[in-house]
């Protein structure tokens, strides 16, 4: 069995924020998801469809269930929820000015 750091590998975080009035359990990004969504918002700039896109990839990678939502599932949630949920994933996952914590 490994110890140390080794052992952690592939060990995810979580906590529960609110998403539409009720708790959602969201994960910390990966190193992995992080350079993603980064050179996905290099690749968006001002383009407001892809900043859309980008938004889905944040909440897909990260909230309980996500991998599931296809773009019609997101069409039905109000956009200034989303975009909460999407900054409390960054905020958590340490890719915001006020920490995760």
């Amino acid at each position: 069995m490994s110890e140390g750091i080794k052992a952690l590998v592939g060990r995810k975080m979580s906590r529960k924020t609110k998403f539409m009035g009720t708790e959602l359990v969201i994960e910390k990004l990966t190193v992995s998801e992080v350079l993603d969504i980064q050179a996905k918002a290099k690749d968006a700039g001002e383009d407001e469809s892809a900043g859309l896109e980008l938004l889905k990839s944040v909440i897909r990678s990260s909230a309980e269930g996500g991998i599931d939502l296809s773009d019609e599932d997101f069409d039905t949630f109000p956009i200034d929820e989303l975009t909460k949920l999407s900054g409390e994933i960054m905020k958590f996952s340490g890719m915001s000015e006020e920490k995760g914590k």
